[in-house]
């Protein structure tokens, strides 16, 4: 699937259930119908250990990079608006373009999704010389979609979930592949659970993104 062609080949029929990193928006709500949120994603920060960069504010006057359009960048840029501080915006082509413009010392802090941020410090040259920091800005959960007319559908969906939640096997699973070494490398990405997923794990909401 595609992010262009993964509504209009459920509607039609094509395939019955998407479940990747979709956002449970309104406005894709429209025209499906998504399960109980299982993943928030966020932008947040990556930074070098010793760049002084422990949160948003301490970005002004510096250089952050992103990737080119990305919903990354604009919220960094409103963020910066919207609390006067100066930020200076570079753009990489793609996740490794941007993350080696931190690297490289060209950028102060890469902005991007929480979840790619810790999966490109797992896998750089160095983790350890890497945090990544800030809150979570616009936060935004991902879901299973499935087609607006399948109520019992989407009912067996939400009670999956439900029962890995409710039994722990959810929580092992996310300790499986977050935060301990992944075969066959062994790279760990140590990313612990954020608070809205936590909190989903109790509520098993399908609210979605403001």
């Amino acid at each position: 699937m595609t992010g262009q062609n993964r509504i209009p080949l459920l509607v039609n029929g094509t395939y019955d259930l998407e479940c990747g990193s979709t956002t449970n928006t309104s406005m894709r709500g429209k025209e499906v119908a998504f399960s109980i949120n299982f993943f928030y994603a966020g932008t947040r920060l990556l930074t070098k250990r010793d760049s002084g960069i422990n949160g948003y504010a301490d970005l002004a006057k510096k250089t952050v990079a992103s990737t080119a359009g990305s919903t990354n960048e604009k919220v960094v840029r409103k963020h910066g608006a919207d609390n006067n501080i100066d930020v200076q915006m570079i753009s990489g082509k793609d996740y490794a373009d941007a993350m080696q413009l931190v690297e490289n010392d060209r950028a102060s802090a890469l902005a991007l999704d929480d979840v790619l941020l810790f999966g490109l410090r797992a896998n750089s040259r160095n983790p350890s010389s890497l945090e990544i920091v800030g809150d979570t800005l616009q936060v935004e959960p991902y879901a299973c979609m499935v087609r607006k007319d399948d109520a019992e559908f989407k009912k067996l969906v939400d009670g999956t979930i439900t029962r890995l939640m409710k039994s722990g096997e959810f929580t092992r699973l996310y300790k499986k592949w977050f935060e301990s070494p992944i075969p066959p490398a062994g790279v760990n990405l140590n990313m612990p659970m954020s608070e809205p997923l936590r909190a989903n794990i109790k509520t098993r909401s399908d609210k979605p993104a403001q």
